[in-house]
């Protein structure tokens, strides 16, 4: 499998922009495999588990949401180290040769599904004036320091009316909060203002298959589904391996035991530590 490395461009466009776009990260088939296991768990009902498959239901304006998508199979398995994306993680959320790396290169805090019907949208969100260790972005000495990065990986094509990701860039990198910030926190008639109509935004448009790659400080939200259908999208997030889980979640044993060694490295790096049997 050929491992994907991040360009000099993408490089630059990451610190620039703190965000890139990677054509095609996913292949048709992989993306049949995913949407079909999605089709089979997405009506589990609201805080019920589908095995290892956390649902959280239709949150809010969020839409539904499920929780621990890396246990829902094989096809979930394989984006933990896909080859799309693996090296860009290790390179921009860094650490390599410092103790960073004690229990491996990194650890995924959260994994879920999210697929959202018409009417959707998820508020604005994050921006580096915020100053949360978990977000932050640094670079320094020519190497990335990331605390957290995510990719977003489009199950479905998102175009114009579709409930996009809306993002500011180059907000990683700002001591200021958007004036409109607040705002667009607010509820009104039950509804969030959507970031897309925020002074400085972009709505990024995907194909099925392509993913946005970006540091959580990114302020973002998304604009809402006007459409009909389904907006599905899978979300990893990426950080150093001394992290720790963001939810009340832990991956099952038998998840653990059935995955290669990169791949235990960086679902549960502690488990050298706590759960030795693990092998």
């Amino acid at each position: 499998i050929f491992m994907q490395q991040p360009s000099e461009l993408e490089k630059y466009l990451f610190d620039l922009k703190g965000f890139i776009i990677i054509k095609n990260a996913l292949s048709k088939k992989e993306l049949k495999d995913c949407n079909k296991i999605i089709d089979k768990i997405k009506n589990t009902p609201s805080d019920q588990w589908k095995e290892n498959v956390h649902s959280k239901g239709n949150i809010d304006q969020h839409g539904v949401e499920l929780q621990q998508i890396y246990e829902a199979g094989k096809p979930f398995e394989k984006l933990i180290d896909h080859s799309s994306w693996i090296n860009h993680m290790k390179h921009f959320v860094g650490g390599e040769g410092t103790f960073d790396y004690n229990h491996g290169p990194l650890f995924i805090d959260e994994n879920f599904v999210n697929v959202r019907g018409p009417g959707k949208a998820i508020p604005v969100h994050s921006g580096a004036h915020e100053g949360t260790q978990r977000g932050h972005y640094r670079y320094q000495n020519g190497k990335f320091h990331c605390g957290q990065i995510n990719i977003l990986v489009a199950l479905t094509k998102i175009n114009k009316g579709d409930g996009g990701t809306v993002i500011i860039p180059g907000s990683h990198k700002s001591n200021l909060k958007h004036p409109q910030f607040d705002k667009y926190k607010l509820k009104k008639d039950g509804k969030y203002k959507t970031a897309d109509s925020m002074i400085g935004s972009e709505e990024v448009y995907l194909n099925a298959g392509d993913a946005i790659l970006f540091v959580d400080s990114l302020c973002h939200g998304s604009s809402r589904r006007i459409n009909k259908g389904e907006r599905r999208v899978v979300i990893y997030r990426y950080g150093p391996s001394w992290g720790f889980f963001r939810n009340n979640y832990r991956p099952s044993k038998e998840l653990l035991n059935r995955l290669t060694k990169l791949q235990r490295n960086i679902v549960m790096p502690h488990e050298k530590v706590m759960s030795p049997e693990i092998n």
